[in-house]
């Protein structure tokens, strides 16, 4: 537990957002109150309403948050497969964060931070395709991309495929799910890329 000279340091923003995805860990984004945030930080009960004003405004900063380290995630990787890899294992590694990311109705859409967030990772998806049609519609392939790298994620963890995937490695799963569906189907361009 956090003590109360932890505010004091300027860093009860930083306890309350972490204690926030241990409990959306554990039993979801219903069972997040800033009362009881602020008891698992050791701090007064309006302490985090001072940085979060109410529970969605903790919410929407966890999701900017998250939108920021999926970007980061993205623009790591050299191609779309890895990009879609990438998606897989940020959502593994942050599991609260891909939770609370996709659910609009807990969140303040207007919000900058979430906004501009929010850019940076479609901005890095958008790169990831990018070249990769001959029809000049990369905003289906984008989607299409995005549901293969999503819709796996979302299945891996909610225990939906634990038995297909068994003891491999859910990248490599991943990986040999996009050459099942793509191989010999990509356009030159992309290709090239793989090979």
């Amino acid at each position: 537990m956090t003590s109360r000279s932890t505010y004091h340091h300027g860093d009860l923003r930083q306890a309350v957002l972490a204690a926030a995805l241990d409990v959306i860990a554990a039993e979801g984004p219903g069972a997040l109150s800033l009362r009881d945030l602020a008891r698992r930080a050791g701090v007064s009960h309006a302490a985090p309403a001072h940085h979060f004003k109410d529970r969605t405004g903790l919410l929407t900063a966890l999701a900017a948050e998250g939108y920021g380290l999926l970007a980061e995630a993205l623009a790591a990787a050299p191609d779309l497969r890895e990009r879609g890899v990438r998606y897989v294992r940020f959502a593994v590694e942050h599991p609260a964060h891909f939770q609370v990311m996709f659910q609009p109705a807990l969140l303040r859409a207007d919000d900058p931070d979430l906004l501009a967030a929010k850019e940076r990772a479609s901005a890095e998806l958008r790169a990831g395709v990018a070249g990769l049609t001959d029809t000049g519609d990369a905003r289906s392939a984008g989607i299409a991309a995005w549901s293969l790298a999503h819709g796996f994620a979302t299945l891996l963890l909610t225990h939906n495929v634990t038995g297909a995937v068994g003891d491999r490695d859910p990248e490599e799963y991943f990986r040999s799910l996009t050459g099942l569906l793509f191989s010999g189907q990509l356009p030159a361009s992309g290709r090239q890329e793989r090979e």
